[in-house]
């Protein structure tokens, strides 16, 4: 396996990136993993690298590029008392983001993988965790003609006030969406599934959505302490099946 940083040029400046893919000739094809809030880190790198193993090339942008380089949060912590200013800290970049800059720094990533001999050239696959399930929402609506697959997990705001809040392109949506919830999610608000069941229903796209028994927010993430195993297991599963069938 190979690992690699480049810096891709966008908009508002240079947003390093990690790309992981099998050794071997290649092409392959493309899986962009969008962090969630706690930022780049191993623990993301990692689930990265499992994807590469079968078969994947991987883009893992710092999407936090345009205030810092790097992140160091401890997730586990992020109700601690004596953790409040990191966690602020945290707060402050997340709310920075908005599914515009996403989409930016999406076609940019675009326009970088054309000059790519190992990325497979056609659709992609688009995945995300918590933060970025409303910009993989988003994506799929923006790049109907790039992403082939996208899969949300635990993600929340996708029906919002905001001018690019990502329900109003679901219309456009021409590759298949898959959207997990979490049964006890803090973050997540209940009717937050029915309002996407709604879209998925109105606007007829390939949309499922299903919901992890017991399980928590954080349960794919192997150094929380919400994960679970087995609903881990099921979210690979899940998206080994989609970007076999649509990449």
């Amino acid at each position: 396996m190979q690992e690699r940083l480049v810096e891709i040029s966008t908009a508002d400046g240079s947003m390093n990136t990690y790309i992981i893919h099998p050794d071997g000739s290649g092409p392959f094809p493309v899986i962009i993993f969008y962090m969630d809030a706690v930022g780049v880190r191993e623990e993301l790198m990692d689930m990265c690298r499992r994807i590469a193993t079968v078969g994947y090339y991987v883009l893992l942008p710092n999407m936090y590029y345009r205030n810092v380089r790097s992140v160091d949060f401890d997730a586990n912590r992020m109700r601690d008392p004596a953790y409040a200013e990191k966690a602020e800290q945290l707060w402050k970049l997340a709310r920075n983001l908005t599914n515009t800059m996403v989409a930016d720094d999406t076609r940019a990533m675009f326009e970088f993988l054309k000059s790519e001999p190992l990325a497979k050239p056609g659709m992609v696959g688009v995945t995300g965790h918590c933060m970025s399930g409303r910009f993989i929402f988003h994506l799929a609506g923006a790049f109907p003609d790039h992403v082939g697959a996208a899969t949300a997990f635990y993600g929340g705001n996708y029906v919002s006030d905001a001018p690019d809040s990502a329900h109003l392109l679901a219309g456009n949506i021409k590759g298949e969406m898959y959207f997990a919830f979490a049964e006890h999610d803090a973050f997540v608000p209940a009717e937050m599934k029915q309002k996407v069941a709604k879209l998925i229903d109105e606007h007829k796209f390939n949309g499922r959505i299903e919901t992890y028994p017991e399980a928590h927010h954080g349960f794919a993430f192997p150094n929380r302490r919400a994960y679970d195993k087995a609903s881990a297991d099921r979210h690979w599963e899940r998206q080994f099946d989609m970007w076999r069938r649509n990449l």
